[in-house]
């Protein structure tokens, strides 16, 4: 018998010590590369050797991309290429804010009404996501923090839409929401009638939003489970003794030590809720009408989607979005910084 497997053993053998050589050989390469270097840049600067190639796949994949798509921004025509775009400066932003009032979309030109009206819809939507996914993430992680039978499971129940992708996720749903979907089906199985939630009165939005709040709630109740384990159980233990309710617990202790946690939270989940596309572009296209189109998809059919693509008003846009998820950082941020310090 060991005559038998005695070939294949070697041949194992060989393409282990093969890859081995090439190893060392790589690492040698490196260690050889790496001391001239520092032989003539000097051990202090060293550093930026280290940091050189994800700077560059920063530059190359982020970075000029940015300064390419504000370019685009400042040209105009149809055509892809920048040499064949006439540079026109700020007429695509001048485009943009092409309105009498700013507040009633109708009152802007085209395709400034779309514009407008897809900032108040992404603005409403932030709020009523961002405040309910806080709120349920908040509860549920508070409930989950207890000891309760079946912990565990719950745990990874909650996690669990986290994992799939969004485009499953607005599937699966949609499937549910038809007019032919199970939620219909259950209505009528009742007695009731077939309800058109993806087509009629504000249900397009009411959806879009639990929709979403059920896709990314596990991850961020799994974040405030983590912040809640972090607090030291002694101080709930001596408020015990001082004869404090589980009330006064949560507002004395618990929501202060983890307002940290809630602001990591409500940062990551503010500039994913402004960046929402995937979900509602699969869920309800934008529509009905415009009922449901936000910042990113105002983008994608405007340079995209179009019979004609209007690719500097769209990067127009972007820049537009893009300013703003600046200033809305740098105001939490700021928030955080002067709660820390309080």
């Amino acid at each position: 018998m060991s005559t038998e497997y005695q070939p294949q053993r070697t041949i194992r053998e060989t393409v282990s010590y093969l890859a081995y050589l090439v190893w060392s050989g790589f690492m040698n390469t490196i260690e050889v590369v790496a001391e001239a270097i520092q032989h003539r840049v000097g051990i202090d600067r060293m550093g930026y050797f280290f940091v050189l190639p994800n700077m560059l796949i920063f530059g190359i994949f982020v970075l000029f991309p940015m300064l390419l798509n504000f370019y685009y921004a400042l040209t105009g025509g149809t055509n892809l290429f920048l040499n064949e775009r006439p540079f026109v400066g700020m007429q695509n932003f001048n485009t943009l804010f092409d309105c009498h009032n700013f507040f009633e979309p109708n009152s802007c030109n085209v395709p400034a009404d779309i514009f407008w009206r897809a900032i108040f819809n992404t603005v409403l939507f932030v709020i009523l996501q961002v405040g309910g996914m806080v709120l349920l993430s908040l509860v549920t992680a508070l409930v989950l923090n207890r000891k309760i039978v079946g912990r565990g499971f719950f745990r990874s129940v909650f996690f669990y839409p986290v994992l799939l992708s969004p485009v499953v996720v607005a599937l699966a749903w949609k499937w549910i929401l038809q007019r032919e979907g199970l939620l219909n089906a259950l209505i009528e199985s009742f007695g009731g009638e077939k309800i058109l939630f993806l087509l009629n009165g504000n249900w397009p939005m009411f959806w879009v939003i639990i929709v979403s709040i059920w896709a990314t709630m596990g991850f961020y109740t799994l974040i405030l489970l983590a912040g809640l384990q972090s607090i030291p159980s002694d101080l709930y233990e001596a408020s015990a003794i001082d004869g404090a309710n589980e009330f006064s617990n949560f507002r004395f202790i618990t929501l202060p030590l983890l307002m940290p946690t809630m602001f990591v939270v409500l940062v990551l989940s503010m500039i994913r809720a402004v960046q929402v596309f995937d979900q509602v572009f699969v869920l309800t296209g934008g529509g009905p009408g415009t009922a449901t189109t936000f910042m990113v998809q105002f983008i994608y059919d405007t340079g995209f989607s179009n019979q004609i693509q209007i690719f500097g008003l769209a990067s127009a846009a972007s820049v537009v979005l893009g300013i703003a998820l600046l200033i809305l950082t740098l105001i939490q941020l700021r928030m955080g910084r002067e709660s820390s310090m309080v």
